[in-house]
């Protein structure tokens, strides 16, 4: 009987402490305003997910409902549309695919300015035109909203893991106020200085980005040829001036490296068609103001021919094998 009576206040004192965790989170829930997240694709989810691990409350918002499965089942709000998002938050966080999405989403009949609050701060992670971030800015400004722009660089792995990098251009007054939420996703937060500049470093880093990978993918392939051991190539080109992000974190070339989407017949990873698509934003801002950019323009070339050539689903560093067929033609 002492023993049952002894087992009984064990179980109990489990469930006291249990009810008290909740109690916790939910007080710590409570505490935090919620914040709105449009766009849950391969980048999106993982970032509001660790929204929610942070205790932020999230109302979110795809234009593929079934996108929106994974954070409803962890505890988002899910609603139709962004101006319903608008309407629920006064903090906001967007993450589409182009400069068109962006557009629609915050200006279209069913967009965030329709019924956005004054004072709201909207976050854009997109990888989109700088001019549309400024657009999208004096858009928001006329509606009483502060807009900025913040793009990311990490991909999907630092994004699960929130360990991106975020480029943030907007009003400096500001920046505190999403340094506090992107904090949450990523690991570096770097002020870039007004709407735009953010896109404009993204930007630049994904042209030398995608300069980096052709580069590293070529001179694999040469080696190769020459009767090399990849593995052994790029031990070399890793310890030697050679190195860089391409050979030594992310090797296009299959076996070398474990748990890189070149070990995964190029899934996941930074797709082919937005590779392309932002070697295009660097050509237009190129062209705008008159800066020679020849490599940037042949890997904007050589990117969209693997496009047309089936890699567009493709992880970008699938230039290597589209180098391997190349030559056999």
């Amino acid at each position: 009987m002492a023993a049952l009576f002894r087992g009984s206040r064990n179980l109990l004192q489990r469930c006291n402490k249990h009810v008290d965790l909740v109690l916790v989170a939910n007080r710590s829930m409570a505490s935090k305003t919620p914040v709105g997240f449009i766009g849950l694709g391969n980048m999106g989810t993982p970032m509001a997910r660790n929204l929610l691990k942070h205790g932020y409350p999230v109302i979110a918002t795809d234009v593929f409902p079934e996108s929106c499965k994974e954070l409803q089942d962890m505890g988002a709000q899910i609603l139709d549309a962004p101006a319903e998002v608008a309407d629920k938050a006064d903090r906001i966080i967007t993450m589409l695919p182009s400069s068109p999405n962006v557009i629609e989403v915050y200006t279209g009949p069913n967009g965030i300015l329709k019924k956005v609050k004054k004072g709201t701060l909207l976050i854009d992670s997109s990888t989109i035109d700088p001019a549309v971030s400024r657009e999208m800015a004096l858009a928001a400004e006329k509606m009483g909203a502060v807009f900025m722009d913040a793009p990311v660089s990490g991909g999907v792995g630092a994004a699960s893991l929130a360990k991106l990098t975020f480029m943030v251009g907007g009003l400096e007054e500001e920046y505190h106020a999403a340094q506090e939420l992107l904090t949450c996703m990523g690991a570096n937060v770097v002020y870039c200085g007004q709407v735009g500049t953010g896109q404009a470093a993204k930007i630049c880093n994904n042209m030398l980005l995608a300069i980096g990978m052709i580069g590293t993918a070529e001179t694999m392939n040469l080696g190769i040829r020459l009767g090399l051991d990849p593995k052994l190539l790029a031990q070399i080109l890793n310890m030697s001036s050679g190195r860089c992000w391409s050979s030594d974190s992310y090797n296009p070339v299959p076996g070398v490296m474990e748990g890189v989407p070149s070990g995964n017949n190029y899934q996941g990873g930074f797709g082919t068609t937005l590779m392309a698509k932002d070697l295009g934003l660097a050509q237009n801002t190129a062209t705008n103001t008159k800066t020679p950019v020849p490599l940037g323009s042949l890997a904007h070339q050589i990117y969209r021919v693997m496009c047309a050539r089936g890699y567009a689903n493709k992880d970008f560093s699938s230039v290597f094998q589209f180098l391997r067929e190349e030559e056999g033609q």
